[in-house]
């Protein structure tokens, strides 16, 4: 640790000002006068712009990365997307124009001499508002009579997409021996990276160039959205991604204020700086997760399972920013199990809330949660061994390829083995022990096991440039970027491997559009895949180049130089030369042929997808105080297949992290909104139970793999592997110690309050 991060808020740029927002504080509101005379005259402010200012400039709203391109046969709804080609009927635009429709919607903005500035004559701003009913329950607001949030999005009904076999379902739900059916909550989380929101907007008046400095997780993705919004060839905007504490997802898509600063550039002709603090962060960030889901397992008298059906209803906010979550529920909804038959069918609703976005692993954990459940339930309901009923229905390692009812095809993963580790590194058989000495200790203790895969695609489209500099330096240009993820690690390790030089001597370059032509950004567990298998490719380009160089040198055939251990020698020969050494030849060596005096480099594009299916299975074991409610995580065990792991520590602590994003909505995140004024009760830390490190043991983390041949380094993915079967392991740990006492079923988060309530409703 150097101390040397560099995070949007530490970039300065001479002669800078300050803006503020004037947010709604009303959930839903007509907006009917926008009074900024008092304002406007206020020390230090520069200008006072509304939304009005914005539509009489031109400008128009996001572009939003709605749903994966892979999507298929969707009915549309008011915002849908078809094969990956957006048609937005109503633009996200980035400023309230005639409604309010969630709390912290901006509906104006202040240029400043200073923050403080700013933010006194963003307050001064004098809104009429009149304040309409509103709706934050995503099931509620599809109901008739609810508040209506768009006129033309009827019943506030965005999609409605029915999928699958539905008459092979209802067919094998009517011969099932037993039926498992229960409605799961998914409650929305708030984000809270640990670097708030921040924009620095820049423009240059003599060339007509906007600069947005940002914390994202595409530089190129956020240039493509802000450009079709502003109206502006692409090569007119450079966009510089710093530092990031903390990506997630919700940091793919763009925001209000990114399109602001730059706006606010151009008029007051000074560069604009805005930073979040924790209050707008946990109003207007996207936030995370937030379904109900209606599913229902038939099973036949020996516990096989015979068909799936699902139902999910997505609480999407006030303005369209993904389906994603929806997408991938549906895709990876029959998990590693074989089942033969699904019917889903997806809904999104319009609310009075922030949108939500892709939230590490985006519906994958919600779907894990729903199939872990009913698992459990359905062992509980016909007496048969929860491990027991998995292993009857997981599928063969023999059977793959398998091809889901989803339409997924998983090419590798030993679900059986992964299982079965699992249950030894967790000592699963020693549990009843354990589960005896806690209750003469007053606890009721439980242990769970939840089996997961994941479906990571991301962006159709990744860039690696690899070139070798005389000066002892290899140069990596990425188009994926890092936001916490260790790249300018494993990134290094990966090139430094197929280079024969050492990880010191490569430099990443990411972030920035001025330097890398494109990229896909970082989601969805693409970067070491896509980026990786071009890596790959630009080394072998470049070894190739600099074997002819060598070739040349030596005075023998191409074929006749070795590449080993780093060095470039032939037989017969004490001659050698490493990359360094043939990149100085290139440079300076007046007796090489002109053909070959050429830099070693290379580029390398990918246009397409590489599928993968990291997998795994994790076991938790709790203690719960009956008095109190209280849980307590006794202990964690996870293995994981990654795929092969570049650099095993980071992969470690990729897990580390994804388990606690995934235990805080088992155990105590939520944000909770007022149902009657839409006003959210946790907009702070103070009302919002981030989890902490006390709540948790030394994780037991193990890494397998059951190779891909997808790609040449065999990467599946790591960054959301620790996420996708937390919560359900935790619920179903949870319910296990519960199950003595009565309580069957539970929503998130297993709250001290909720679960002693539900243990005193199950006594009464």
């Amino acid at each position: 640790m150097r101390g040397a991060g560099r995070y949007t808020d530490d970039v300065c740029a001479p002669g800078q000002v300050y803006a503020a927002f004037a947010r709604s504080p009303h959930a839903h509101a007509a907006i009917l006068r926008i009074d900024s005379t008092v304002a406007a005259a206020m020390p230090g402010v520069l200008a006072v712009l509304t939304g009005a200012d914005y539509i009489a400039a031109g400008f128009g709203g996001f572009a939003q990365g709605v749903v994966s391109a892979d999507a298929v046969d969707w009915k549309r709804g008011a915002f849908m997307t078809s094969m990956g080609h957006l048609v937005h009927d109503k633009p996200h635009l980035p400023f309230a124009i005639d409604k309010a429709r969630f709390p912290g919607e901006p509906v104006a903005m202040v240029i400043a001499q200073t923050r403080e500035q700013a933010r006194d004559a963003a307050e001064a701003i004098d809104v009429t508002y009149d304040i309409l009913p509103a709706v934050v329950d995503g099931p509620t607001a599809l109901t008739p009579g609810a508040p209506q949030l768009w006129d033309d999005v009827p019943g506030n009904l965005t999609l409605d997409a029915d999928v699958n076999d539905r008459t092979g379902v209802a067919e094998a739900f009517a011969s099932a021996a037993h039926v498992v059916e229960e409605r799961f909550r998914s409650q929305r989380t708030v984000t809270a990276q640990m670097e708030p929101r921040a924009s620095l907007g820049e423009y240059d008046a003599a060339s007509g160039n906007y600069q947005l400095t940002t914390g994202c997780q595409g530089a190129h993705r956020m240039r493509m959205s802000v450009c079709a919004a502003m109206n502006l060839p692409q090569d007119r905007l450079r966009v510089v991604a710093p530092d990031v504490g903390g990506g997630f997802g919700t940091r793919t898509n763009s925001y209000t204020e990114q399109l602001g600063v730059l706006w606010a550039a151009k008029i007051v002709g000074r560069p604009v700086k805005w930073t979040g603090d924790r209050n707008e962060c946990f109003l207007t960030d996207y936030q995370g997760r937030d379904s109900v889901t209606h599913a229902k397992l038939a099973l036949d008298a020996t516990g096989k399972i015979l068909a799936y059906d699902v139902e999910i209803i997505s609480n999407i906010g006030a303005h369209m920013v993904t389906y994603t979550p929806l997408h991938n529920g549906w895709r990876v909804g029959t998990t590693v199990y074989d089942i033969p038959k699904a019917g889903v069918r997806l809904l999104g609703a319009m609310t009075n809330t922030v949108p939500i976005a892709p939230y590490r692993g985006a519906g994958r954990p919600e779907a894990t949660l729903v199939l872990e459940r009913l698992l459990d339930m359905a062992a509980s309901d016909m007496g048969i061994d929860r491990v027991e009923l998995r292993r009857r229905n997981m599928i063969a390692q023999a059977a793959l390829p398998y091809r889901s009812a989803s339409g997924l095809t998983y090419d590798s993963g030993d679900f059986f083995g992964n299982l079965d580790r699992a249950l030894d590194l967790s000592d699963w058989n020693g549990f009843e022990a354990r589960r005896v000495a806690a209750l003469a200790r007053g606890k009721l203790a439980g242990i769970g096991l939840a089996n997961y895969i994941e479906t990571p695609v991301g962006a159709p489209h990744e860039r690696v440039e690899l070139a070798v500099n005389p000066e002892g330096r290899v140069e990596l240009v990425v188009g994926t970027q890092t936001t916490g993820q260790g790249h300018e690690t494993s990134f290094a390790q990966v090139v430094a491997d197929l280079m024969g030089v050492t990880p010191y001597d490569v430099k990443l370059i990411y972030g920035d559009t001025a330097l890398v032509e494109s990229g896909g950004g970082s989601h969805s567990d693409r970067s070491m895949r896509l980026a990786g298998a071009l890596m790959v490719e630009a080394s072998e380009t470049v070894i190739a180049q600099a074997r002819l160089v060598a070739a040349a040198l030596l005075e023998v055939a191409p074929s006749a130089v070795n590449f080993e251990d780093g060095f470039f020698q032939t037989i017969g020969n004490n001659r050698r030369f490493d990359i360094f050494d043939l990149a100085r030849a290139v440079a300076d060596n007046a007796a090489l042929p002109e053909d070959l005096r050429v830099p070693l480099a290379a580029k390398k594009t990918l246009n397409g997808r590489i599928p993968a299916h990291p997998t795994g299975c994790a076991v938790c074991e709790v203690e719960i105080d009956p008095e109190t409610g209280e849980v307590e995580m006794i202990q964690y065990a996870t293995i994981d297949d990654a795929g092969q792991p570049v650099n095993p520590l980071i992969l470690h602590g990729q897990v580390h992290g994804g388990v606690v994003q995934g235990a805080g909505p088992a155990l105590s995140e939520g944000v909770a909104y007022d149902a009657d004024s839409g006003q959210v009760l946790t907009g702070s830390f103070m009302d919002y139970a981030m989890p902490r490190a006390a709540m948790f043991p030394m994780f037991k983390v193990d890494l397998t793999e059951d190779a891909t041949r997808g790609n040449a380094l065999r990467i599946k993915g790591g960054g959301e592997g620790g996420t996708t079967p937390a919560s359900a392991v935790i619920m179903n740990a949870v319910l296990h110690a519960l199950a003595p006492v009565g309580v069957r079923h539970l929503d998130m988060p297993a709250t001290p309050e909720r679960v002693w309530a539900a243990i005193n409703a199950a006594k009464a």
